[in-house]
């Protein structure tokens, strides 16, 4: 009987390895980097798996990356000579990889550079460093913010509140991610009964504070801005606001457009008596939905009032902040509605001409 022959020895290829390495190290990516030190890790001589095979295209760079200053840097971390040593007794192990801190650093600073925040707080956890650095960047964040750079401060704070962390996730704690639908529902829960209980119809004050609480969804950094004049507060939450929806413009003509829709029923609502549901049961005009199909930009086939408020918290999650709900005969819709003194809405771009909510 013949024997059976022995399996051929897998080689990895190491120089492949260390540049699928320094690739994921450039990208700030967690995921990929700890893939290559799992048990069917393709740098495993151990594994089935090869890293020519095209499932493992995503940690081969292109030449273009290769040629990437921060990917030369990856690279260089990688081989350097005790690095490289403990890369190479990791990969040849029989157990749980015990990950290279030094890597692991340089793909958290990269992560927070690509605004791949929750992958940055999840090398900073494995480091346990990650309260520390969220605290560093906030106060960095407030020293910019004391000398006057907006942008800069509001870089700093969406950073700090991006490596929060949740440790009620189950089954293991996972990084914060922002919850702006859930939010914006308990925000809106109660229906107006007078128009002082609309938000965005709330002293600049006031605005200002829910806001912050709102978008940044961190009591602890939320409040660090209390003690900031309103105006500054003000011209934070703008830029804060633009940052976070680069199509905040798209938004703010939807916006317009959902005012002159409201305009259309014979609506002024700007801190005055008397309810939009009086207006329309009047005029028997066209669907009042229509204002809603404007503010979000599309309709919602027989959407309700809260399915467009959660898809507006997730496409424009400021946009929720200048609404109300309110009532409209058999319907209740959200809507448009500002307070004639605010200033930020004028700041963002969403008040109308010649037109009054």
């Amino acid at each position: 009987m013949a024997r059976k022959k022995p399996e051929p020895v897998k080689v990895v290829d190491m120089d492949q390895a260390a540049k699928a390495l320094a690739k994921t190290i450039a990208d700030g990516d967690i995921v990929d980097f700890n893939t290559l030190f799992l048990s069917w890790s393709p740098a495993r001589s151990t594994s089935p798996e090869t890293l020519e095979s095209d499932k493992f295209d995503f940690v081969r760079p292109t030449a273009e990356e290769e040629s990437s200053e921060q990917f030369r840097a990856a690279l260089d971390a990688v081989k350097q000579s005790d690095t490289w040593s403990h890369v190479k007794q990791e990969f040849a192990a029989n157990r749980p990889a015990q990950l290279p801190s030094d890597l692991l650093l340089m793909l958290a600073d990269n992560a927070v550079r690509e605004q791949k925040y929750t992958a940055a707080a999840q090398a900073y956890e494995l480091l346990r460093i990650r309260r520390k650095m969220m605290t560093e960047f906030l106060d960095q964040a407030d020293a910019l913010l004391a000398q006057g750079n907006i942008p800069g401060a509001v870089r700093g704070y969406r950073i700090g509140v991006g490596l929060e962390y949740d440790y009620a996730a189950f089954p293991d704690p996972l990084p914060a991610v922002p919850r702006f639908q859930v939010e914006a529902m308990a925000i809106h829960a109660q229906l107006p009964q007078k128009h002082e209980d609309c938000i965005s119809l709330q002293d600049d004050t006031h605005f200002a504070d829910l806001a912050l609480h709102y978008l940044l969804d961190n009591d602890d950094a939320a409040s660090r801005l209390t003690a900031q004049p309103v105006e500054v507060r003000q011209s934070f939450l703008q830029e804060l606001i633009q940052q976070l929806d680069p199509e905040w413009d798209t938004f703010a003509n939807q916006y317009k457009a959902a005012c002159s829709k409201v305009q259309e029923y014979g609506d002024r609502l700007k801190e005055q008596s008397g309810t939009l549901s009086e207006e329309i049961e009047e005029q028997q005009g066209p669907d009042p939905r229509e204002i809603m199909a404007a503010l979000l930009g599309r309709e919602i086939v027989d959407g309700e009032w809260w399915q467009y408020l959660r898809e507006l918290a997730y496409e424009h999650p400021a946009g929720i902040l200048f609404i109300t709900r309110q009532k409209t005969g058999d319907h209740e819709i959200i809507m448009p509605v500002l307070r004639a003194e605010a200033t930020l809405p004028d700041m963002l771009g969403i008040v109308p001409e010649n037109v009054s909510v």
